[in-house]
């Protein structure tokens, strides 16, 4: 397999669009989403994407499908959700390995085939790590501050499973995500750490936080430098921020971050901001114009589509991004 490092300095890499935006055009109903394995299951299932992956692998095949079609060079797998804490809220802990493990085979089996009939394009599947839901930085009760709902070693034993799984499963590439709370970021991280020294291996790891609104810092009070910052010390392929605001809400710290730093950058900002019914309105041409001068100003190494994203989106963006040379770093960080 080509290097993602070689192919970063020779051009800007596509990343996909929107996982969870695409399975919604399926409609699929609780019976879909039970399939036959699970349908005497005693928990509603309906909205666990992560579980389509076992009970409608070739609809998500298809979604990756299409969006290397539409000139992506990285497809996240199927695994937004896929650690204990969140699949507690369905009962299904004890398959969290099984679907990590089968989100990457999908994701990588498609990915071969069109690396296979491009070798000049290869293209790389990265696992996606989501930040759980919940933080171990704050308090979800307002009445004792001291209070947390979880603990950095409990999240990082779901994380290691949850890497491992991705990387049995073939993920070229691991991607922690969506990042909220730092703490939960670090844990992810060291995770990462361990498996790859029991393992002897150096993956490629990708970081991406979320500034949440217009206050620039993320949920747990972090800038855009504190956070970088704080993962630093950890030598990655790119670090970059996704979701929570459009591509013009996004630029300022994008330009903050690209300045600081030596790793390669990404981003994948939303389709805008959501409309009153918590749908995305923007068009593909509307966020490739917005995205022009991340590409123009050398912010970027690696552009993609979060929320309300689709296929037609990362078409326009990857059209774009052939035009511009990649953003120059000092000396890559392998």
């Amino acid at each position: 397999m080509k290097d993602i490092y070689k192919e970063l300095q020779e051009r800007i890499l596509v990343l996909d669009g929107a996982m969870g935006t695409m399975l919604q055009r399926y409609n699929f109903n609780e019976e879909d989403f039970r399939g036959d394995r699970f349908k005497n299951y005693d928990q509603p299932l309906k909205g666990n994407n992560d579980l389509l992956s076992l009970t409608q692998p070739e609809a998500i095949a298809e979604v990756h499908r299409k969006y290397f079609e539409a000139g992506a060079d990285i497809v996240e797998t199927n695994t937004f959700s896929g650690t204990t804490i969140a699949m507690a809220d369905y009962q299904m802990q004890d398959l969290v390995y099984e679907l990590n493990y089968e989100s990457a085979r999908i994701a990588k089996r498609v990915a071969d085939e069109f690396s296979s009939s491009n070798p000049d394009k290869p293209r790389f599947v990265a696992g996606s790590i989501g930040p759980t839901n919940k933080t171990a930085s704050l308090s979800p009760d307002v009445n004792r501050p001291e209070y947390r709902a979880i603990t950095f070693d409990e999240l990082r034993e779901a994380y290691k499973t949850q890497v491992e799984a991705l990387l049995d499963g073939g993920s070229d590439i691991l991607l922690v995500e969506t990042i909220f709370d730092t703490l939960n970021a670090k844990a992810a991280l060291f995770a990462i750490e361990e498996v790859k020294e029991e393992r002897q291996i150096n993956p490629p790891v990708m970081v991406s936080g979320t500034i949440t609104d217009a206050s620039g810092r993320t949920l747990s009070g972090q800038t855009v430098e504190g956070f970088l910052i704080s993962i630093s010390h950890i030598p990655l392929l790119s670090v970059g921020f996704n979701c929570a605001l459009g591509a013009e809400q996004l630029e300022p710290y994008l330009r903050r971050l690209s300045k600081e730093t030596n790793f390669y950058t990404s981003a994948h900002p939303n389709a805008g901001l959501p409309n009153a019914f918590g749908e995305y309105d923007q068009t593909p041409e509307q966020m490739r114009d917005l995205i022009d001068s991340y590409l123009k100003d050398g912010l970027v190494n690696i552009i993609g589509g979060c929320c309300g994203t689709t296929p037609d989106h990362i078409k326009a963006i990857a059209d774009l991004a052939n035009k511009y040379q990649p953003r120059p770093i000092a000396q890559p960080a392998v």
